[in-house]
């Protein structure tokens, strides 16, 4: 087997490409020039044999063999630092920028507590949270960790791991269900105003599982759609339709009188929050902290 002394070339400048978004910001940390920056991708590329970014004069983008380069370049980087810092003596620390991306209601009632910590405990450390309910590209968009709820990770590539269980409910408010009446089975929800979350993958169809425990898909049409679950609830509460949300946000309403949840009587319909990363191996000690406390803070 011949020796590749080259393997690694060009790695490290690929990457700050990547990470500053432009060869121009990637000269200036690098101390380069922007034609040497060119070079070396253009060499990097060639060697491997496929086109790792698109390039325009405005903006780079990864191809598909981009986006894996890159998440395992920075691996490998990240723990060649570390392997760098263990030789010399040096304590491993977790330092630098931890990008993040959760859920918006998710981030502010059960995440933020936890980056607290997180942040007392690791002051080296930089948080980079990015609250959104879309969901998000987590190798493209530069992404360390990310939550979703959503049970498996749709790239073979990435990791998926359960942090958190919880269930949806449908509710109405007492004053809904005097005007227009109480459905008694999800069927019956066709005849009735409806309240839609638009990041959902499907918003319109509603699933639950019958009484028989088959899977019941009701299509619903919906009166207002919104991409805010607390609009989405607030109107709800004040008589304007059915909605089905998360547990956590429409507990607080029922016990307080101002919802009532319906079909109780069926099973209820699971949701789970999964932490969401690139790969075990090659893991930043940052990260792999990170991970560490959400799981013993959740599970």
């Amino acid at each position: 087997m011949l020796s590749q002394t080259n393997l690694l070339d060009g790695m490290v400048i690929f990457t700050t490409v990547v990470d500053q978004g432009s060869f121009t910001n990637a000269a200036n940390v690098t101390g380069h020039s922007t034609s040497f920056i060119s070079k070396e991708i253009n060499k990097l590329e060639e060697r491997l044999g496929v086109r790792l970014l698109h390039r325009t004069t405005r903006t780079l983008s990864l191809t598909p063999e981009g986006k894996l380069y890159f998440q395992q370049s920075k691996q490998l980087i990240e723990s060649a630092q570390e392997l760098e810092q263990a030789i010399n003596g040096r304590q491993q620390e977790p330092k630098g920028v931890l990008k993040i991306s959760c859920p918006v209601s998710f981030g502010a009632d059960q995440l933020s507590p936890i980056l607290a910590k997180y942040m007392q405990m690791y002051p080296k450390v930089t948080l980079e949270v990015f609250a959104s309910d879309h969901k998000v590209d987590l190798i493209g968009e530069g992404y360390d960790v990310v939550l979703r709820s959503s049970a498996t990770a749709e790239d073979s590539s990435l990791i998926s791991r359960r942090v958190q269980r919880s269930c949806t409910r449908t509710v109405a408010s007492p004053s809904y269900l005097q005007q227009h009446g109480t459905p008694k089975h999800p069927s019956e929800l066709i005849k009735h105003k409806l309240l839609c979350y638009s990041n959902h993958k499907q918003p319109y169809v509603w699933n639950y599982i019958d009484s028989d425990g088959s899977l019941l898909r009701v299509d619903v049409t919906s009166v207002m759609t919104t991409n805010s679950p607390e609009m989405e609830l607030s109107l709800c509460v004040l008589g304007q339709g059915i909605c089905r949300l998360p547990e956590a946000h429409v507990q607080g309403g029922i016990e307080r009188g101002e919802l009532v949840e319906l079909f109780t009587d069926l099973p209820v319909h699971n949701i789970e929050m999964c932490l969401v990363y690139p790969s075990r191996k090659h893991m930043s000690t940052k990260v792999r902290c990170f991970i560490d406390l959400v799981v013993e803070e959740l599970t």
